[in-house]
């Protein structure tokens, strides 16, 4: 993955296996001083197992999942106490009255930073983030200067109108020094604010790979294509790969500040209905505050009705509808996955601090 620095990005595997060991568990989070609330029925112990993800397991056990680390009681003879793997036992105890979560190790694991003899790829994950993976490979959200600052591909050789893998294509533009590898991109999908029309950015298309075969400093470049999902156009733009590292600061949380007028404004795959585990835009990005990682209540608007007493109409209120965690952030728009969906969501649904 990134090591071939394939499509518009790349992605650090080992990084992203040591964030599969810590996400959501690295460290106690600075929550409101708010007591916990376990779930009606919840067990009193669980065997993890393989397959398994941190937030399907904190389901079990609390009505807010994301405060899962506060559940946690550090276990002093295990080495790591944030990581977790198949064949665990969960066990609920109560301490002073708050809810506590211990764990019985079912072997010995030893990790070192040289050395573990428990990968930490096998342990548990906060969200499945093999799918998380491989829609960051294929999407990413440029802004209009990105697009047109960004070198492009101004010719084909033998003036071929198909290119494909293996063949060679002119660029033209800027291309920074020592960088051999460039994704391929189209202009895909505009992202608006739906409340302004203010442009928030563009959907990168996923076009292939090129490498640069000759200098970078001439005014038009040689590179050969690597890889495609389709065939390449003249006009298609070239972006150095772009180091997409999902790290320990990846923890699921409420955010700092209140987020305001927030809405899904777009759904990858163009579908009609949102469920569980899919991915969706956000309308707001780091310049609202928003950061990866952190946890946005889902809100449908409520019905109009005809009050008969009053002899007018009047809207309900919105009503909470599912939870999603923000993965990807741009300056204006995020990206973000549905990770509870009470029922069937769609574009244009809120987003409101949980």
């Amino acid at each position: 993955m990134g090591m071939q620095q394939q499509g518009l990005t790349s992605i650090d595997s080992r990084a992203l296996c040591r964030a599969v060991a810590v996400i959501g568990l690295s460290m106690l989070l600075a929550l409101p001083a708010l007591s916990l609330d376990v779930r009606d029925g919840a067990p009193e112990s669980y065997l993890v197992k393989k397959g398994d993800t941190l937030w399907g397991i904190a389901g079990m056990f609390l009505e807010q999942p994301w405060r899962w680390p506060e559940l946690w009681e550090v276990n002093p003879q295990i080495d790591n106490p944030h990581l977790i793997f198949p064949g665990d036992r969960l066990t609920l105890t109560w301490v002073n009255g708050e809810p506590r979560l211990g764990v019985q190790r079912s072997r010995d694991v030893k990790l070192t930073p040289s050395m573990r003899v428990s990968p930490l790829d096998l342990a548990i994950p906060m969200i499945p983030l093999d799918e998380i993976g491989a829609f960051l490979r294929r999407h990413r959200i440029v802004s209009a200067e990105d697009i047109n600052q960004s070198a492009y591909v101004v010719a084909a050789a033998q003036s071929h109108l198909i290119v494909g893998a293996g063949d060679t294509v002119y660029g033209r533009g800027r291309f920074p020094d020592n960088e051999p590898s460039y994704g391929i991109f189209r202009a895909g999908e505009v992202y608006r604010d739906p409340l302004t029309q203010e442009v928030l950015g563009y959907q990168a298309q996923d076009i292939g790979s090129a490498q640069l075969l000759g200098s970078n400093r001439d005014e038009v470049v040689e590179l050969e294509v690597t890889r495609v999902t389709e065939e390449v156009r003249v006009s298609d733009r070239l972006l150095p790969p772009v180091e997409r590292i999902l790290d320990a600061t990846f923890q699921p949380r409420a955010p700092d500040r209140e987020i305001q007028n927030g809405y899904m404004i777009a759904v990858d795959g163009g579908v009609s209905q949102i469920g569980t585990m899919d991915i969706v835009v956000l309308n707001r990005g780091a310049g609202d505050g928003l950061e990866i990682g952190h946890v946005l209540a889902i809100y449908q608007a409520g019905e109009m009705v005809f009050d008969e007493v009053a002899g007018d109409t009047v809207r309900l209120p919105d009503s909470r509808a599912g939870l999603c965690m923000v993965f990807e952030v741009a300056e204006k728009a995020s990206y973000a996955v549905v990770l509870k969906a009470d029922r069937a969501l769609k574009v244009m649904d809120k987003v409101k601090n949980p």
